[in-house]
């Protein structure tokens, strides 16, 4: 079941900007300052936090049948993508808006980063990427994402363990899931704001989680230390089609 949606609400009536399958969503949580992050933080949100505690997600999965405003552009449907996000939140009058915000996302495609850095001022990077999917009995055990940024590689791989199962209320995997806008920082003026529309995804647990990259060259020093650590919590989202739709700078 879709959540449910206000109809009144301007950024959701208006047309889709890109279609496409969000799969096998590998995520890696892991705690850290709020001080490291207050600096990316978009105007007029504020850190999200669950149970007090403020996380970054390394996040891996595969984009696929992948459309803008409708059209398929032939070569850029179906490709990787990992990236590192926080979450964030806005107040309207209609309550609490929960998003993410992204500190660095990478694709192989040079064109797509391109355009979301000079049109969106998203923080894209295109390099070589792969990924690897083993599946027994249907179901995904073994889902690797790999990148080279300069001559350094880099990996997310978990092996999963057990079946589907769906979404807990209050839970860590909730909290991370269900953060259903984006918010930009823009070098200039307001933020951007967009909405992401998907059902609620079914999870998995993982039996061992595993993370290797340049961190300091790929996202700043900064984040060392806490992409050092071991993570927080790390599972597996089965993932769905998604919209998303985009709206206009906001006004704070």
């Amino acid at each position: 079941m879709l959540r449910k949606m206000n109809l009144a609400s301007s950024i959701r009536q208006s047309p889709a900007f890109l279609t496409a399958e969000w799969r096998w969503l590998a995520m890696l949580n892991y705690g850290i300052d709020p001080a490291v992050l207050e600096p990316f933080v978009p105007r007029g949100t504020e850190l999200d936090a669950w149970n007090g505690k403020h996380l970054v997600s390394i996040v891996g999965f595969l984009f696929l049948n992948t459309r803008l405003k409708g059209i398929p552009i032939p070569g850029h449907q179906n490709f990787e993508e990992v990236n590192l996000r926080f979450y964030v939140r806005r107040k309207t009058p209609d309550g609490w808006r929960r998003g993410v915000s992204f500190i660095r996302e990478i694709v192989p495609r040079r064109a797509i980063a391109t355009i979301a850095r000079v049109f969106y001022e998203e923080p894209y990077l295109a390099l070589p990427m792969s990924h690897e999917i083993r599946f027994e009995g249907g179901l995904p055990r073994d889902v690797a994402y790999r990148w080279t940024h300069g001559k350094t590689p880099g990996e997310i791989r978990i092996e999963t363990t057990g079946d589907w199962k769906p979404l807990q209320e209050g839970s860590g995997e909730e909290f991370i899931t269900e953060h259903y806008w984006g918010y930009t920082k823009r070098f200039r003026g307001p933020a951007s704001e967009y909405e992401v529309i998907h059902p609620r995804w079914r999870t998995m647990d993982v039996k061992s989680a595993r993370f290797s990259a340049g961190v300091a060259a790929l996202y700043g020093g900064e984040f060392s230390d806490a992409l050092a650590a071991e993570p927080f919590s790390a599972f597996l989202a089965e993932g769905s089609h998604i919209t998303v739709r985009l709206g206009s700078r906001m006004v704070s």
